[in-house]
Order: structure tokens, then C-alpha cells, then sequence
């Protein structure tokens, strides 16, 4: 089922704006990842059924992961890549390319937005996200952004938006 109002969208960061950068390893992490399939497995009980994603590295996968996790337990569940534009995952190094083909393949529904990268097609998928949506969860550290221009557009839009922030506590330099 599609139908934006059992449907759940994700915004958030890629690696390069997390703490722990691409060491998924680190605790925090961990951390994170357990709390994004905590807030699927919440919106599940709400009666989502149906959940989008952006395809992007690092925040996009673990929430894609989440979702896949919670097929497994309840088979109804349905999972839509948003995909900007074809070539996506083109210029990303080989791992980030193989496990975008493998959660990609996982996918109940593909939405390729556009054929070829231009300005603007990142922000096109966003807004898709949004509007076929009626919750977005977020992991947002309140900095400007495409997440914080998502959340923003989706708070126009009146959805529910639930916040997973990033930074659950700091390491011992105060990171």
C-alpha cells in the first residue's frame, strides 16, 4: 500500500556531517542505527505500512536497513527507493556502490525522479519524499542542510516529524 497516509518518509545526513564520519564501528553509531529501526518499528505500530527513502550514503542506508529489518517480522511492510537520478550511486566508491545495488534489489518500488544529475534534483527528491509522505522520521544535528530544508518543507506540508538526532552523547574530547 502507498497511500500517503500509511506512508513514512527519512531525512537525514551522510557521512561526511557525522561525528564518527564513515566508522559505522563506533558506538555512536551503533547507537543511532538502533534508534532509527526503534522509530520504524514506533511508526509501524502507528499504522505505517509503506516507507520512502532517498538512497543517499550513510543516514538513508541505515534507515533502509531498518525498514529491510522490519519486512523480515512483518511481511506487509513495502519499501520505496527515491532515487534523484539514475547515475546516483555512479561516482561512489566500490563498497558504497555494492551495498546501495544490494538494498536497492531489496526495494519493493524504484522512483527514478530523473535520467541525468542536474541542479536541483536532490532537493526534486526530497520534496518527493515529503509529498507522498504523512510522517518523516529525521537524524538532523540542526545545522543547515538539505535535511534541515527538508524538515522545513515538510513542516509546511503538515506532516509529523519524528527527530533522531545524531550526536547521542559525547566521547571523551567532548565529540
Amino acid at each position: 500500500m502507498r497511500a500517503r497516509q500509511v506512508s513514512c518518509s527519512f531525512t537525514g545526513h551522510r557521512p561526511e556531517k557525522l561525528p564518527w564520519g564513515v566508522h559505522e564501528s563506533d558506538r555512536r553509531c551503533r547507537a543511532l542505527q538502533e534508534r532509527l529501526f526503534q522509530a520504524v518499528q514506533t511508526a509501524y505500530e502507528q499504522g505505517f505500512r509503506h516507507f520512502l527513502c532517498g538512497m543517499a550514503r550513510g543516514c538513508d542506508f541505515w534507515f533502509c536497513e531498518a525498514v529491510l529489518r522490519l519486512r523480515g517480522e512483518h511481511g506487509e511492510v513495502s519499501l520505496e527507493a527515491a532515487i534523484p537520478y539514475a547515475g546516483q550511486a555512479e561516482r561512489w566508491d566500490r563498497a558504497d556502490r555494492a551495498r546501495y545495488e544490494a538494498l536497492l534489489a531489496r526495494c519493493d518500488y524504484k522512483t527514478v525522479l530523473q535520467e541525468a544529475y542536474s541542479p536541483g534534483c536532490m532537493q526534486r527528491r526530497n520534496r518527493y519524499l515529503v509529498d507522498h509522505a504523512s510522517m518523516l522520521i529525521a537524524v538532523h544535528d540542526g545545522l543547515p542542510g538539505g535535511t534541515q530544508q527538508t524538515i522545513a518543507y515538510a513542516l509546511r506540508r503538515g506532516l509529523d516529524i519524528v527527530d533522531t538526532p545524531s550526536v547521542l552523547e559525547k566521547n571523551k574530547d567532548g565529540v
